[in-house]
């Protein structure tokens, strides 16, 4: 008798255009104003820096970056639901921090609904700081609401 032994990853890979059915149905279940699979595309097509962390099968989250110029910006970064407090943000995080010092980035910034306490939580604890606020930058199902403005410098 001989069995079949199916590798499986656990961690932070590069997103592919095959991920994307379960990248959107993670952004859906998060968002009440998700992202489009165009959207995600063309992320992939012009380049940004694009990740995955996978756990098993599944894609349990990502991550969106552009990365230019000495600095870096997180565009999205999302945990489905059944998969979030087990510290995958974190690690999800610690991936961009990474891969932002490796581009050359000084600094990396990110917006962020105040109204996401746990993300803003995450944020803070990894050394992000508050600079700002986008005036209803974000749309909400009453009407827009702010975002918070976080950025993290890198020491050389």
């Amino acid at each position: 008798m001989s069995a079949v032994i199916k590798e499986t990853f656990n961690g932070i890979r590069p997103m592919q255009e095959a991920d994307l059915d379960e990248v959107i149905a993670i952004e859906e279940s998060v968002y009440p104003f998700p992202w489009t699979r165009g959207i995600f595309n063309d992320c992939l097509l012009v380049g940004y820096s694009c990740w995955v962390y996978q756990q098993q099968d599944n894609v349990a989250g990502y991550v969106v970056m552009s990365i230019a110029a000495g600095e870096a910006h997180i565009l999205t970064l999302a945990v489905h639901p059944d998969f979030q407090g087990r510290g995958f943000a974190k690690k999800i995080l610690d991936h961009a921090l990474e891969t932002s010092k490796a581009h050359g980035a000084d600094t990396l910034y990110l917006e962020v609904r105040p109204s996401n306490i746990r993300a803003v939580e995450i944020y803070r604890k990894a050394g992000f700081n508050e600079i700002g606020i986008r005036k209803d930058y974000y749309p909400d199902v009453n009407g827009r609401e702010d975002a918070l403005i976080m950025a993290m410098t890198f020491v050389k």
